[in-house]
């Protein structure tokens, strides 16, 4: 139990094959989510799903690869298309529910749904 306390999330949740796996199936359930799939229209999903995967390997406290814009700068165009607080309960509740269906720990999912909740207010530049 000492060892799990020293643990980053990372490593709690299983590394790069564990970040790789969730954000894939995360932006499957986003892709048909009718609440927020507009936001993704045109957008190269490999390059998102690249970049989201160092995003949260990064997070998560693991190897800090990620080159990509701050919270506020990434989600401009999101702000301008409408985005709000019922669109960052949606992303939210489909990454609880991958990180679920992955069978990792509700307290650990805790953690994540916390760390995500944080960044609400640069997300929606506030």
């Amino acid at each position: 139990m000492e060892q799990q306390t020293t643990q980053t999330l990372y490593e709690q949740l299983g590394g790069q094959p564990a970040v790789n796996a969730a954000v894939d199936i995360f932006y499957r359930k986003v892709l048909v989510d009718n609440r927020i799939n507009r936001f993704f229209e045109g957008v190269d999903m490999d390059q998102q799903i690249a970049k989201q995967k160092a995003f949260l390997t990064m997070v998560f406290g693991g190897p800090a690869n990620y080159s990509g814009k701050d919270m506020r700068t990434g989600h401009a165009r999101l702000i301008s298309m409408g985005l709000n607080d019922s669109h960052v309960d949606a992303v939210i509740e489909n990454l609880g529910a991958t990180l679920t269906e992955l069978g990792v720990a509700p307290p650990l999912i805790a953690k994540v749904a916390a760390l995500a909740e944080s960044v609400r207010n640069d997300v929606l530049n506030r």
